[in-house]
């Protein structure tokens, strides 16, 4: 039933998977004070090193972009060394390692670096508190100039440069799930009135400046996006945000990415101005590799792949509990279920 995950999958002339199953991005919020991962976060990983591709835990680009307690990032050295040993352990065991590249947008909050505006597309503020931090209340954005809009951009690209110089495979750019690229694609949170909101040409240049300058710094075939085109997560939905995400997409498929990858919690959650599932609208659309994700088992998932209804399959919880999730599914042994309690330990 699931012999279709363990055939390999060439990305593109650089790279080919040993098998079709990914690691999802798991945010741990385990990195030390200054953002360096750990040697047990390079335990952690290297334990799952038989996954055709690992995306890493969001990790972000610059300091403002933190939203989340002792979560890593790849802006200062001692970030990249720790790095270093992460992707040094995963290459050890044969895997492949691609880091996630993160700002949190309006979603940020200054008790993480300092005080300092929060940066979003505009001046929405996101309703509650910060997650592992109740204290916190999420504060009210400022809306970024063209100039901070330009700073972003180089800053992606810049940690794109560093995820590499880091050791890793190639980046997936986090454009999903409410984040500030994300910010920019609704228009919940998008009220510009300036060449980056109101149309969808306006309101997918920034995703598309980051894609484009990360690809000039590392090529394309090591460059990634993950899409939330559904908005669900700290953001309300909009009938008009579809128009936004058929510019986006053919533009993103001519870039010829490694792959395109789908932002879902659960992907059997239909959308009616998508016209049904996450993974279902990108496919329509979407002409590249994809990547679906969102409460698949290996079976569902497999299944999925032989319906040709995406390329690649990222397993998330499921990894969390079984490091060795890849062998048992193979083998047919039993998987340990996933539990809430695993979140506040590296196994």
């Amino acid at each position: 039933m699931t012999a279709s995950l363990f055939t390999p999958y060439k990305l593109n002339d650089t790279l080919t998977l040993s098998n079709k199953i990914l690691m999802a991005p798991l945010t741990r919020c385990m990195a030390d004070d200054d953002l360096v991962p750990t040697q047990q976060i390079a335990d952690y990983y290297a334990r799952r090193a038989e996954a055709g591709l690992i995306i890493s835990e969001a990790t972000i680009i610059r300091a403002d972009g933190q939203g989340y307690p002792n979560t890593p990032g790849l802006f200062t050295p001692a970030q990249i060394d720790g790095w270093r040993v992460v992707t040094d352990a995963v290459h050890k065991n044969g895997g492949k390692i691609f880091a996630q590249l993160w700002h949190t947008g309006r979603v940020a909050h200054p008790h993480f670096f300092g005080g300092g505006d929060v940066l979003s597309s505009s001046a929405q503020a996101v309703e509650g508190t910060v997650p592992r931090m109740r204290e916190l209340v999420y504060q009210t954005p400022k809306a970024a100039t063209i100039e901070d809009i330009k700073q972003l951009v180089i800053d992606y690209a810049q940690a794109a440069a560093n995820a590499i110089d880091a050791g890793f495979d190639g980046v997936e750019i986090h454009g999903a799930n409410g984040y500030l690229i994300d910010q920019f694609l609704h228009h919940d949170n998008n009220r510009r009135e300036d060449e980056y909101g109101q149309t969808p040409e306006n309101m997918s240049r920034f995703a598309l400046e980051v894609v484009d300058a990360v690809i000039a710094r590392i090529g394309a075939d090591r460059t990634a996006l993950r899409v939330s085109p559904g908005a669900y997560f700290n953001m309300a939905g909009d009938s008009r945000d579809r128009a936004v995400f058929d510019y986006l997409l053919p533009e993103v498929a001519k870039r010829n990415l490694a792959f395109l990858h789908g932002g879902i919690f659960d992907d059997s959650m239909e959308f009616d101005y998508l016209g049904g599932s996450i993974s279902a609208y990108l496919r329509s659309v979407y002409t590249g590799t994809l990547v679906g994700v969102g409460s698949y088992t290996a079976e569902t998932g497999s299944a999925a792949i032989e319906a040709n209804k995406f390329d690649l399959l990222a397993i998330g919880r499921p990894f969390i509990a079984n490091p060795d999730y890849v062998a048992k599914v193979r083998d047919g042994e039993e998987l340990v279920a996933y539990a809430d309690t695993m979140l506040t330990e590296l196994i």
